[in-house]
């Protein structure tokens, strides 16, 4: 019974490390994410159709003075960095120079709409 006990606490202790996710998506400046998404015809019911979301990513690549950060999934989904993540793409941004699009892989944990970043690299 203590065996099963002390498993049992161990487990609990655990499973928030098991929590951390990859995702996997296109780095862009998240006050011009934001405002393209928020700028729809409030009239039109196909607003998921008729967003180019290349375009929109190609139009907010981050640049050296972007200061927070969204990652773009491609099925469209998006998820804003915490203030750790946005230090931490800085620097990748930085270390990138002048792309077309930055694509990343993020591991992190999604707490209170925002992606909590452990971890960010570019991918090749």
């Amino acid at each position: 019974m203590r065996l099963v006990a002390r498993l049992a606490f161990f487990l609990c202790l655990v499973s928030p490390a098991g929590l951390a996710q990859v995702r996997s998506g296109f780095l862009v400046d998240s006050k011009c994410y934001e405002a393209l998404e928020r700028n729809v015809n409030p009239t039109d019911t196909m607003t998921a159709v008729d967003r180019d979301r290349g375009w929109e990513i190609r139009y907010c690549i981050p640049k050296a003075k972007t200061k927070t950060f969204t990652v773009v999934e491609e099925s469209g989904q998006s998820f804003r960095l915490d203030p750790a993540g946005d230090a931490k793409a800085i620097e990748l941004v930085r270390k990138a120079g002048k792309k077309k699009y930055l694509e990343v892989d993020v591991t992190g944990e999604i707490s209170d709409g925002r992606l909590k970043v452990a971890y960010i690299s570019a991918v090749e």
